[in-house]
């Protein structure tokens, strides 16, 4: 991990373009996040039924490039970590705001400055979600903001029979941008959407 300019911010993978593809398999829990070529330039796989939770992700190849590792045992408080492989450094923090239908995470820097919020869009769809699995089709959104409240980016999901999105981060300042995306491809992985 050099600098938090974004560059070279997870060792050995490229996560430097605005778009990327998020597809979750049929199997749940296996997520491939595609650029915008479609080559996997991420996999990963969440495992089940474990008291700490933690699960890598992989490049194309299948190296470990980064794991998000719950902060605590059986987190109820939704903190994670995301861990840099090859620095075993923590280069960006996820926390889970509890609110009544939507959902709200916030992106820290290991230090806890705020770098991104990424907040659902539509509390009715959500809610929706919540009280049937019948409901679990519906797509629904994620707004990504700066710490003033500026739009960087959106996370936007498809109308698929499996979890399929679009994210989209432009000019995040000061925060790097390729832990504002990492942390937009676990929280996929986080809801078990």
């Amino acid at each position: 991990m050099s600098d938090t300019t974004g560059r070279d911010v997870i060792g050995g993978i490229d996560l430097s373009s605005d778009r990327y593809v998020i597809k979750q398999s049929y199997i749940r829990s296996k997520y491939a996040v595609e650029d915008a070529n479609g080559n996997v330039v991420l996999k990963g796989r969440k495992k089940r039924f474990k008291l700490k939770e933690e699960f890598p992700f992989t490049d194309s190849g299948g190296n470990v490039v980064f794991r998000i590792k719950a902060r605590n045992l059986l987190d109820v408080s939704g903190s994670y970590a995301l861990e840099d492989e090859a620095t075993g450094e923590t280069f960006a923090v996820i926390e889970k705001e509890f609110t009544m239908f939507k959902h709200v995470y916030n992106v820290r820097s290991p230090d806890g400055a705020l770098w991104a919020r990424i907040e659902s869009e539509s509390a009715l769809v959500m809610a929706l979600k919540g009280v049937s699995e019948l409901f679990g089709l519906l797509p629904h959104s994620y707004s990504v903001t700066g710490p003033n409240g500026e739009s960087i980016g959106s996370i936007e999901e498809r109308f698929s029979l499996r979890d399929v999105y679009d994210v989209r981060i432009g000019d995040a300042g000061d925060a790097p941008r390729e832990a504002i995306i990492a942390a937009a491809v676990a929280i996929d992985a986080l809801e078990e959407n």
